[in-house]
């Protein structure tokens, strides 16, 4: 038998994505906020003998193509026509949720309804007689709780039912004047079959009363186009003439008078409770305390990641030392020694150390996501981005950004004003990533011992000063205009769950790990290779032999270049293996310092120490550089999928020409002022 299709939509924050993974038992992101779920994604089971693919849409309020991921969720629906929609209801703020509902009815699927989180619901007084609620929408609405896993089988039977017994929820009727519009819209449509086979004809209608930009283009292909604006024009002419408004808003209207109404006879408010999430909104996002407690969580985050990670983090250190030590006693001296203990060891081994403090740091912000406090913190920053030309909702790509530009720069997709997305995807890789967060602690625990977990801190504000005075030069220059209004929900707060958050650093740590063994392993070989050959006479000096060798050569070629920063030749080449993943410009130093770990060595930060073209001054600019300068392949890489070439040209040269006149600028008013020399 056919697998079922169903595709799984609803807005954010709906806990869509959480009913996906305990359905399918695949582990996708689950935030509280929009855009986290920026493309579709699949999964499988089997219920009651049958098998299903289930689809997970991006979250999304309407079907309006406004922003990509609404173009991602209503693309899918029309072009891959799935057997079913099951759409989650977010049972704390039921009226919203319904209008997306009310779009998927338009639109003639089957659909059932998850009426999710419906325990917050009722602690929050709210009472939802879902069976007459169903009764009203004359579809299936099953009572769940994603977290805990409890109605998804009666979801799952429902869903089963409703595609066994074919036939779509009967369409909303919106009053007689619309309707009046509409069915001659509908008529003029249905004289193209075959476009009227692609593209429901009710739902057309609607959105061209609309004055939806993408429906009127796809109206371009119907046979008698001309005549189906004609009927279009007086029918807008006649609806605005009587109602005194513009179409669009009179559609909105009539739709969310209808949910109102259904609202209003299903759902009893107890109006004596006053939710939890809005006493302790009073504080968090208080005028005057928002800001303030924020900048606190920083710093608490910080300085937790670097006390608690300071102790595995030594015993990594010390377990790759053992592993030095015995590579040297097991194997011979010679390449396949160096290539191990020098090669392998020193790059991967110094990456890999930094775990505990990675796996951290995503534990931190991954609480704060599953929290809701993500979503308070975008409401805390809106007016002061608005300052720079950045809209408020470009704070959440931006806060994704401390973990990976990657995902990152892909949530910017929520944003509908396309100046807007391309500013947010241009200025989020200058926040210090995870992968940039070794080279931060390496350099900071071996020149600011006692202040290391301040001196990150501030490396991380700079990125956040950057990024803003980069958009308010975008926003002057390459990107003028206006930035489009700030609009979002703030969701209830919630508890997360132990499995969910440990899934959440499981993935962002497994990158991290994926990177060890492909990206900065072969990164390392190479490094190697080139430190080690052409071999010099066993008697040669390390220093002169590494100079001699095709490192020293590109290294000395490059010299130049870093000089006025403060850098050597080594420098030159960490940074430029940067470009490829952060994380191996640790390893890169680890191999041209030849830190294995092994007795005779000293390990990297004693060897940093040791080197007299290193000290705090340089070690700060050295952060910096890493930081502006452009992320790794594979961010670069997400960036011309998102904006093109061309954009991901604009950046590379503009980050090269920042980061080299800042860490200019600071290293030469460093030397002059005697700061940290």
């Amino acid at each position: 038998m056919t697998p079922l299709r169903i595709a799984l939509a609803g807005n954010p924050n709906s806990g869509k994505t959480t009913l996906f993974n305990r359905l399918t038992g695949s582990h996708q992101k689950v935030g509280n906020y929009a855009g986290v779920t920026v493309d579709t994604k699949e999964g499988q089971l089997v219920h009651r003998g049958r098998d299903i693919i289930l689809y997970d849409l991006p979250g999304t309020y309407s079907l309006t193509a406004y922003s990509l991921d609404e173009i991602i969720a209503r693309d899918f629906v029309l072009d891959e026509k799935p057997d079913l929609v099951i759409n989650v209801l977010d049972a704390t703020n039921l009226e919203r949720n319904l209008f997306l509902g009310l779009q998927f009815q338009e639109l003639g699927i089957p659909m059932v309804a998850a009426l999710n989180i419906i325990d917050q619901a009722e602690a929050m007084g709210l009472r939802i007689d879902h069976k007459q609620l169903s009764r009203l929408f004359r579809i299936p609405i099953v009572r769940t709780v994603g977290p805990k896993g409890l109605g998804l089988e009666e979801l799952l039977d429902a869903a089963l039912e409703t595609a066994d017994n074919p036939g779509s929820a009967p369409a909303p009727l919106y009053g007689a004047e619309l309707e009046a519009a509409l069915g001659k819209i509908v008529a003029v449509l249905n004289t193209d079959e075959a476009f009227s086979s692609n593209f429901p004809s009710r739902w057309m209608a609607l959105k061209l009363l609309e004055k939806d930009t993408d429906a009127r283009k796809k109206l371009e292909s119907h046979q008698n186009e001309t005549q189906v604006m004609r009927v279009l024009s007086e029918g807008i002419a006649a609806l605005e003439r009587s109602g005194g408004r513009d179409s669009e808003i009179l559609v909105s209207e009539a739709r969310y008078g209808l949910i109102h109404g259904a609202a209003k006879e299903t759902v009893l408010r107890d109006r004596t409770a006053v939710p939890l999430t809005e006493r302790i909104d009073a504080v968090l996002i208080n005028r005057f305390l928002g800001l303030p407690i924020f900048l606190a969580v920083l710093w608490a985050i910080f300085q937790a990641t670097f006390t608690l990670g300071a102790y595995p983090q030594e015993w990594l250190d010390s377990l790759f030392k053992a592993l030095g030590d015995g590579a040297r006693s097991f194997i011979a001296p010679g390449l396949l020694q160096s290539l191990l203990v020098d090669g392998i060891l020193g790059g991967v081994g110094s990456v890999l150390s930094f775990i505990p403090l990675v796996i951290l740091l995503f534990l931190f912000i991954s609480f704060l996501e599953d929290t809701g406090y993500m979503s308070r913190a975008a409401f805390v920053m809106d007016k002061f981005l608005h300052i720079f030309g950045l809209h408020g909702q470009s704070f959440l790509p931006m806060m994704l950004g401390f973990g990976c530009s990657v995902p990152a720069i892909m949530a910017a997709r929520t944003l509908k004003s396309t100046k807007d997305r391309i500013v947010t995807v241009l200025v989020t890789p200058f926040m210090s990533c995870g992968a940039k967060l070794p080279v931060e602690v390496l350099l900071a625990g071996t020149f600011f011992s006692v202040n290391s977990g301040a001196v990150v801190l501030s490396i991380y504000l700079i990125g956040v000063l950057l990024a803003l005075g980069s958009s308010w030069v975008f926003r002057k220059t390459v990107l003028k205009g206006e930035t489009t209004p700030f609009v979002m929900e703030l969701p209830p707060y919630r508890l997360p769950t132990l499995k969910a958050v440990a899934w959440h650093v499981w993935e962002k740590s497994f990158q991290y790990f994926k990177k060890a063994g492909t990206v900065i392993l072969a990164a390392s070989i190479l490094l190697w290779a080139i430190v080690t050959f052409p071999q010099s006479p066993p008697d040669t000096p390390p220093e002169e032999a590494m100079g001699h060798s095709l490192a020293g050569w590109t290294g000395r070629a490059l010299e130049p270049l870093v000089k006025p920063l403060g850098f050597d030749w080594k420098v030159a080449i960490a940074t430029v293996t940067g470009f490829a993943a952060k994380e191996t410009v640790v390893s890169t130093l680890g191999v041209l310092y030849k830190v294995s770990g092994g007795e005779d060595d000293q390990p990297l930060r004693e060897a940093l120490r040791s080197d007299p073209v290193f000290n705090p001054l340089v070690a700060y600019t050295f952060m910096l550089f890493t930081l502006i300068l452009a992320p790794c392949f594979a961010a670069q890489a997400t960036i011309r999928a998102e904006l093109g070439t061309r954009w991901l040209v604009f950046y590379v040269i503009f980050s090269v020409v920042l980061s080299w006149s800042l860490c200019f600028g600071v290293y030469q008013l460093g030397s002059v002022l005697r700061i940290g020399v």
